[in-house]
């Protein structure tokens, strides 16, 4: 049932900014209207269809009772009730509870688990994938800090990804994925499993997350490259622990200002995570979905090379699209696991 008395407030808020906009207003205040205006509009735009439907179902009813248009009101009336059940849904969706973090930049980290040479290198293929599929969707994909295996594979890859709904796309991906495949590396061909985690983790504002510097221990080492080559004469590697929490980050780039900074806003993301991980906990005690739970130990996904699928577990979604799938061709699961959740949250707010 759509909530016809929250329809009326999300207007009437939305005409207010209007008018406000209109009237010029100054400075941050028309930043914060603008920001507003912009997150209300396609809503509203989504509750203005649904009443000109309400409004034609209506009126095609009240012509049923006169003579000259009872004919056109049965020609319209079973094509108006087909639209509205999908009109409505869209409108609940749209009504839903939005997580704030989605519009934002998001860290991926990728590390391999359990399978050594073989787990190392399929991190590498999953770098590639959300690398791709970063391209695709037009979004700046940047490898912050990295660590690699003699054989080409991943030790560790933290990345920065911008562009529009980052997290809202991505968020999905946190948890284990298995890999079952014959490795390079083996020449028996039998079939192996291995796996590799990602967390993705939304990227904090300045205003987010309040770091107290006597909570730092900020040392600078020497940074080297592959193998051990091009090593810098200066001490510009930067490792940053958050005395309080545990919390470790490193960033070796060139330059120790630049490390410095890439640095503090990992650790900002990452202690910003944390909490939303403290509150969602709270939130949702009792919430049986596991899309979105963010349990990073959690086994979410199987990429079977011999047989060509990807199956997401938390949905039971198998896709023979493997390759695509490894080329960066995500759209279809993340739309999925999208519906899914989407789904779960309608029908504990209707339970």
């Amino acid at each position: 049932m759509v909530p016809f008395e929250r329809l009326e407030q999300i207007a009437s808020r939305f005409e207010y900014l209007e008018a406000q906009m209109a009237e010029g207003a100054a400075g941050a205040d028309i930043a914060a209207l603008a920001k507003e205006y912009s997150d209300l509009k396609p809503l509203v735009d989504q509750i203005t269809a649904y009443r000109q439907l309400v409004s034609d179902l209506e009126e095609a009813e009240a012509m049923l009772d006169d003579p000259d248009m009872r004919e056109l009101a049965e020609e319209e009336l079973p094509v108006l009730k087909a639209q509205f059940p999908e009109a409505e849904q869209a409108l609940q969706v749209a009504l839903l509870p939005k997580d704030a973090a989605d519009a934002r930049p998001a860290m991926i980290e990728i590390r391999p688990g359990t399978g050594g040479d073989e787990a190392a290198l399929f991190a590498g293929d999953l770098v590639r994938m959300y690398q791709r599929y970063s391209e695709a969707r037009g979004w700046k994909f940047e490898i912050i800090e990295e660590a690699v295996t003699e054989l080409g594979g991943v030790k560790e890859v933290v990345a920065h990804i911008k562009g529009e709904n980052v997290f809202a796309r991505l968020k999905y991906e946190s948890g284990v994925h298995r890999v079952q495949r014959v490795p390079t590396t083996e020449s028996g061909g039998r079939i192996h499993t291995s796996a590799a985690t990602v967390a993705v983790l939304p990227e904090a504002d300045d205003v987010d997350i309040n770091i107290d510097a006597n909570d730092l221990r900020i040392d600078t080492m020497r940074s080297s490259g592959a193998g051990g080559q091009h090593v810098n004469t200066t001490d510009s590697a930067v490792r940053i622990t958050h005395l309080p929490t545990g919390l470790v980050v490193t960033s070796s780039e060139k330059s120790q200002h630049r490390n410095r900074e890439i640095a503090m806003q990992v650790l900002k993301t990452r202690l910003y995570d944390l909490e939303r991980q403290r509150i969602d906990s709270e939130r949702s005690a009792n919430r049986k979905s596991q899309v979105g739970s963010g349990d990073r130990s959690e086994r979410i996904r199987t990429y079977n090379f011999p047989q060509g699928r990807m199956t997401d577990h938390r949905i039971n979604l198998t896709l023979y699209k493997l390759d695509q799938i490894m080329q960066g061709d995500l759209d279809e699961t993340v739309d999925a696991l999208t519906a899914d959740d989407q789904a779960t949250q309608l029908a504990e707010m209707q339970s």
